[in-house]
């Protein structure tokens, strides 16, 4: 699949996820969301990929790095949803992929579009709410987190050629949020039917997309994968309106617009900088050939897999 490709089918997972969480919320609250989404994505990769820890620290700290930034991306995301509209909040994140794009780019047309999208997501929050205060402190905390995620998964897609090291550094989110979401929901974390409901928001929500987004990210800059990932607030957008009745306004309809081209015309001019900047994974030969071989950029650190 192309690398825009993996992109959009990981901000889908993660909208569609955030759409079914809105039942979760009254069971067991944000941080029992996070927890449950961590847990069963955890359980999920580590089944998948059998990583074994050894050799090289560096790897271990960048994955654990990644976990850490996971487990607060997700914490303060849920409670800024909790807080805001779906649309608020998800436009506040995007400012930490935004603000890679931006200080990534090197040419006049990676702004243009950067700039571009921003204008969309400005466009898009343009619903008349009033803000809770917190919730909008929450929603910038996850958008900072996101956008590190951003720079810290590219030097762990680099080292660890396939899912390995996501496993390990969700398995990590997991055990960070575990305290949290026991504090807020305790028992009701084991009710059969919120366990099935949170199964399926986590391979919605963490197992695709993040396998995905590492994918994506091997043969993706950093600013390029940024701006793409500017679609999540369109996506929530239609999604709201086809799974949860929410309307939007003829100005926001224009924001969906402005993010949708803003990404399409990165994906476009962003071509030349990753085929001649040797990201692996950016030539013509076959998808497979990518994560296929051993990682150009560090050793093959966390065990044999499967």
């Amino acid at each position: 699949m192309p690398a825009p490709g993996l992109v959009m089918g990981g901000v889908l997972g993660l909208q569609g996820g955030a759409a079914l969480t809105t039942r979760l919320y009254p069971a067991v609250g944000p941080a029992g969301v996070v927890t449950l989404r961590l847990c069963i994505a955890a359980v999920v990769l580590v089944s998948l990929w059998r990583p074994r820890i050894r050799g090289d620290r560096d790897t271990v700290g960048i994955a654990a790095a990644a976990g850490t930034l996971l487990a607060l991306h997700h914490l303060a995301y849920y409670e800024a949803v909790d807080r805001l509209p779906l649309g608020a909040a998800t436009t506040l994140e995007f400012l930490g992929p935004f603000a890679i794009a931006l200080c990534g780019s090197r040419r006049v047309p990676d702004l243009l579009w950067a700039c571009l999208a921003a204008t969309g997501v400005v466009l898009l929050s343009r619903s008349g709410i009033a803000l809770d205060g917190a919730g909008v402190a929450c929603a910038l905390v996850a958008g900072c987190c996101w956008g590190g995620y951003i720079l810290v998964g590219k030097r762990l897609a680099e080292r660890v050629p396939d899912g390995r090291g996501l496993a390990v550094a969700v398995t990590w989110a997991a055990l960070l949020s575990l305290p949290y979401g026991i504090t807020q929901a305790g028992s009701r974390l084991l009710a059969p039917g919120t366990l099935a409901l949170a199964a399926a928001v986590a391979v919605l929500s963490s197992v695709l997309p993040y396998t995905f987004h590492l994918e994506a990210l091997r043969r993706l800059p950093p600013r390029v994968f940024g701006v793409l990932t500017s679609l999540e607030p369109a996506v929530g957008a239609l999604l709201g309106l086809v799974l949860l009745g929410q309307h939007l306004a003829a100005v926001q309809w224009a924001g969906v617009g402005a993010v949708a081209l803003a990404s399409v015309g990165a994906t476009r001019t962003g071509e030349p900088a990753h085929t001649d900047g040797g990201v692996e994974g950016a030539d013509d030969g076959p998808p497979e050939d990518t994560g296929s071989r051993p990682a150009t950029h560090g050793p093959r650190p966390l065990g044999k897999g499967t």
